[in-house]
């Protein structure tokens, strides 16, 4: 069963088939929608209901960018731009505007899922997460740049630290490849495929080296990891 949830996502996209998509998964996650098919049309029901929005970029008759503009000035709430606009350029313009996401047509719906939810996500609640994340045997402390598991310190570098803090603190939710790009490695062009990989493969190897008998991390083939229940 879905949690019900107070949080309402405004869905700004002309095409009908994907409106109705988008509207469908959301109301199965517990999220309430209010669909809008224009971007004049989305900044008219924009309001303070509104906790987040989905926004197509390349809609009829006025710029995105625009809309954004207006969409901020009128209320200001998270902005996720969804378009198949490959240009990096033109991401970080769009971040300079205001939009505070971005995920590229078409997308995986548990990677959009998922960065509803980070920016969903209130100071407050941030506030108030702990430095120590907990999953199984493993316990990492945040603040310290310290692991163990079962009992056994583990050796991680950088970024071996940073992948399993993203994975042990979304531990119901799939990572898609995107999303440890993003928030791993900072930027989706400075690592691929091959570098994720090795990089699993060797939080693998060191937490079996603690416990041989539990696996920590599974694959979502075509999408990502997450840990393994």
């Amino acid at each position: 069963m879905t949690m019900a949830t107070d949080k309402t996502i405004l869905i700004i996209e002309d095409d009908t088939d994907i409106n109705n998509m988008l509207r469908k998964l959301l109301a199965g996650h517990g999220y309430n929608t209010v669909s809008a098919y224009s971007g004049t049309e989305g900044v008219l029901v924009h309001s303070d209901s509104v906790s987040l929005i989905l926004l197509d970029l390349m809609l009829p008759g006025r710029s995105g960018e625009d809309i954004i503009r207006e969409l901020k000035a009128k209320r200001n709430v998270p902005i996720i731009v969804m378009s198949a606009i490959h240009d990096v350029d033109k991401k970080v313009d769009l971040f300079s505007l205001g939009a505070d996401d971005y995920v590229t047509k078409p997308f995986h719906n548990e990677e959009l899922l998922a960065r509803i939810a980070a920016r969903l996500r209130t100071p407050d609640m941030e506030s108030t997460v702990s430095s120590t994340l907990n999953y199984k045997d493993i316990v990492i402390d945040t603040e310290n740049f310290k692991a163990i598991c079962n009992g056994k310190d583990v050796e991680l570098s950088k970024y071996e630290f940073e992948l399993l803090v993203l994975l042990m603190k979304n531990p119901n939710r799939v990572c898609t490849k995107s999303i440890i790009y993003d928030t791993v490695w900072n930027d989706e062009n400075s690592a691929d495929d091959n570098t994720l990989n090795v990089h699993i493969s060797k939080i693998r190897k060191k937490l079996k080296a603690c416990n041989p008998d539990t696996e920590y991390i599974e694959t979502v083939w075509g999408i990502g990891y997450r840990m393994k229940k």
